[in-house]
């Protein structure tokens, strides 16, 4: 029987080009992108994309919109995909955005609490709880049109590997820090470069053989 896995993330599941302005909204093909190479490495598997740009772990975005909390629409999310076997969750990058004026630890703490979501929601097969893979994702850095917007980020981006390990253990789910695998584009900061996507694909492929055996 195929297995499912959801991939809840921001722009950078969706896909989204390294920005040179505000005005660009490239996205990389849909062959192309981690979450389409992915779905080619885990063939007994069905893949299903769910990357928001500007999605947040738990805040509405007073600028960009409040459908973009993550809290907000994950819970009917896991159930229009159910049953799902694993949520893959890489979100918190845009919490480091300076409007949101929240350091790492507490972004740790919101993963936490979109974990007990997925944990508590019956969504996996049976009415089980599905199987929880957090993904830290790699430090931004402040540059080109993005810079302002994340002011500060930079710096606080680097406690969050550490944090978001730390809320995995205590949740009891599997872990990755993408920040090993890639590094955000030069450009804008804070997506990915087209080699990132292989890259990224293949190390969430290794990570849930391991973690979610057949």
């Amino acid at each position: 029987m195929q297995r499912s896995i959801l991939l809840f993330g921001d722009s950078n599941t969706h896909g989204t080009m390294p920005m040179p302005d505000l005005d660009f909204d490239g996205r990389f093909g849909r062959e192309e992108r981690w979450a389409g190479r992915l779905a080619k490495l885990l063939p007994d598997w069905e893949v299903i994309a769910e990357g928001h740009p500007g999605r947040t772990t738990v805040h509405d975005d007073p600028v960009e919109g409040a459908h973009r909390n993550g809290l907000t629409v994950l819970p009917a999310l896991l159930e229009s995909h159910r049953p799902l076997d694993v949520v893959l969750v890489m979100l918190g990058t845009n919490d480091l955005k300076e409007r949101f004026s929240v350091n790492a630890g507490d972004i740790a703490l919101s993963l936490e609490r979109l974990v007990r979501v997925i944990r508590t929601s019956e969504a996996g097969p049976g009415g089980a709880a599905p199987g929880v893979l957090l993904v830290a994702p790699p430090p931004i850095i402040e540059v080109g049109c993005l810079a302002g917007m994340f002011a500060g980020g930079a710096a606080k981006s680097q406690g969050l590997a550490a944090g978001i390990k730390a809320a995995a253990t205590r949740s009891g789910v599997a872990f990755l820090d993408a920040g090993k695998v890639v590094s955000v584009s030069p450009v804008d900061g804070i997506h990915y470069d087209a080699e990132a996507n292989p890259a990224l694909a293949a190390a969430f492929a290794a990570a849930i053989a391991a973690h979610f055996p057949q």
